[in-house]
């Protein structure tokens, strides 16, 4: 029997992917969208064979009704708490209200069941509703990619092309941090969408790099040695971050503030994926750090 799968948030950069991979594993995929989207990004669905829905996403009985013999909800949104917890709370009492059986909630990020609250504002919020689908009865699958792979373009402190140099914090020159690339979750996220028995919580990453690998990486790219240094212990690294949200108070209104860049790296080097479910589909084909970085870095 042909599975139904529909996505929120599919008009997304991982949003869309997905249902791309959705489509070629021949099921019936189905997004929900708001009545303010782009039309050009509407187009980029319909011409890849998803089936979009213009609906008002505060309206729980228009959700349900979308949500009417689905298999899967597939949620891909991103946004501050009226996003990961209000909205998708209205999301899930849409697809529960329909009988839908399995959600996959937006979490895409490094497993931050091992981390302490507070550490991390958005993953916090992931943290507020992971408590209220646990308490529903519908099956949730999180996936943990832990970074996208595509921060290591942007010229953070742990791979700065433009300085040339690789940063680590505390005497972690040598710790694994955990990288996905958007293609190769969506391939997973596409399959656990579609497997029933998928576990609560599944942790993944295209690569697992040091540092000091980060290192060994680009020298055999380019032939160039950058220089490789502490940046600042964990603990100094954790003041820092408090003192830079305590000075920009409207930072709290924005999704990718300096303060919560800086949370992000800290959990990084905090946290490790330790049980990769890699393995768990066939036909993944894993990008390794090496090539990936060849995509960029000449």
């Amino acid at each position: 029997m042909e599975k139904t799968i529909l996505v929120a948030g599919a008009t997304g950069n991982l949003g869309n992917r997905i249902c791309t991979e959705l489509v070629k594993r021949g099921v019936t995929v189905k997004a929900i969208v708001r009545d303010s989207t782009d039309l050009d990004k509407i187009e980029i669905l319909e011409k890849i064979g998803v089936e979009v829905r213009v609906i008002d996403l505060n309206d729980i009985d228009a959700i349900s009704a979308e949500c009417k013999n689905v298999n899967c909800v597939v949620s891909t949104l991103a946004g501050l708490g009226d996003v990961i917890i209000d909205l998708q709370k209205k999301i899930l009492d849409g697809a529960i209200k329909a009988g839908v059986t399995r959600f996959i909630p937006s979490d895409f990020c490094t497993d931050y069941n091992d981390l302490k609250k507070g550490e991390n504002r958005n993953f916090d919020l992931r943290r507020t509703f992971k408590k209220y689908i646990d308490q529903s009865p519908i099956k949730a699958s999180s996936i943990f990619n832990g970074c996208f792979a595509d921060i290591l373009k942007y010229n953070t402190p742990i791979l700065n092309l433009k300085e040339k140099s690789i940063g680590y914090w505390g005497d972690k020159a040598d710790w694994k941090l955990d990288f996905t690339t958007m293609d190769n979750t969506a391939s997973f996220t596409a399959e656990v969408a579609l497997d029933d028995s998928a576990p609560r919580d599944l942790q993944i990453a295209s690569f697992q790099v040091s540092p000091n690998m980060i290192f060994e990486d680009v020298k055999e790219i380019t032939g160039q040695e950058f220089p490789i240094y502490q940046l600042a212990t964990l603990e100094n690294f954790a003041e820092y971050i408090k003192k830079q949200r305590a000075e920009n108070p409207a930072g709290e209104n924005e999704l990718y503030a300096k303060f919560q860049q800086g949370q992000y790296m800290y959990s990084m080097f905090s946290t490790q994926h330790n049980n990769l479910a890699n393995n768990r589909y066939k036909g993944i084909s894993w990008d390794t750090s090496v090539d990936y970085l060849r995509t960029f870095i000449r």
